[in-house]
């Protein structure tokens, strides 16, 4: 199993959130995670195509949840005004060395549930790509949201990512441990869990469209960013060579949206515009 989940939820449960979420990325290469595997790849890939198409040179983007700044960094880099929000001090560390002589990136320590240093309708894009993976309580969740959409200026586009519930299973429990794995993200009626122990929290995708219904938003589109890559590059004969990867991340980019596929996707991106 790639990742020992068993264990952790066993540890998690002594805990706050901010504990376990802090406690995971300071020992992890978070930094590389989206240039060191295919499905890394992948998603920064396809991630970054959906950006261009509402940010542009001269937008002022807030990327909430930034990690290591791979995503602010480069989009500083092409000439955006970029302000990042880290809740992990080890994270918030290296991106301010990654993103070091940047005058336009504006990096702050802070949580996606409270984003009052910044005033109402302030950016032209927001970005929420870290945070709902580690949010449980429905207080929370909306606060995560309601935030995001309040900063974002009217008609600007608020790009949220979050996890298939069904790719967590997929990438984690076919490696043992299936029955712990269903009992802990669903109910004995099938319905999804969310809880603190579980470090990373997954969605059906209606379920986490469904958060917004009562948002001042129109919803654009929901895409996935990752497709099955996940658990499949675990086998012995994965390859995709560097010769065929542009064509792979085109011809995936082209059915991202596919509603038949998005359960199965590990990352995706639920994308809107404030109204």
């Amino acid at each position: 199993m790639p990742y020992d989940y068993f264990e952790e939820m066993i540890q998690n449960r002594r805990r706050s959130r901010e504990e376990i979420v802090s406690g995971f990325y300071g020992q992890t290469d978070e930094d590389s995670r989206l240039v060191r595997t295919r499905h890394g790849q992948l998603e920064y890939r396809t991630t970054m195509t959906y950006i261009h198409r509402f940010a542009e040179k001269g937008s002022k983007v807030l990327e909430v949840g930034a990690g290591t700044g791979r995503y602010s960094v480069a989009l500083a880099q092409e000439g955006m005004d970029v302000t990042a929000v880290e809740l992990v001090e080890s994270n918030l560390a290296l991106l301010r060395e990654n993103g070091r002589g940047l005058e336009n990136l504006h990096p702050y320590q802070g949580d996606a549930t409270d984003l009052s240093r910044f005033a109402d309708d302030s950016f032209d894009v927001t970005l929420v790509f870290g945070p709902m993976y580690h949010l449980y309580e429905p207080e929370e969740v909306n606060k995560a949201i309601d935030e995001a959409i309040r900063v974002t200026k009217p008609g600007g586009a608020v790009l949220f990512a979050f996890i298939s519930v069904f790719a967590i299973m997929y990438a984690n429990y076919l490696y043992g441990r299936w029955a712990f794995g269903q009992t802990e993200n669903f109910t004995d009626d099938n319905r999804v869990k969310h809880f603190k122990e579980q470090l990373f929290t997954g969605y059906d995708v209606t379920e986490f469209e469904d958060l917004f219904r009562d948002k001042p938003v129109d919803r654009i589109t929901t895409a996935g960013v990752d497709g099955l890559l996940e658990p499949l590059e675990h086998r012995p004969d994965f390859c995709i060579p560097d010769e065929d990867f542009d064509a792979f991340a085109d011809w995936y980019l082209a059915f991202a949206e596919k509603r038949e596929l998005l359960g199965c996707t590990n990352h995706l991106l639920f994308i809107c515009r404030k109204r």
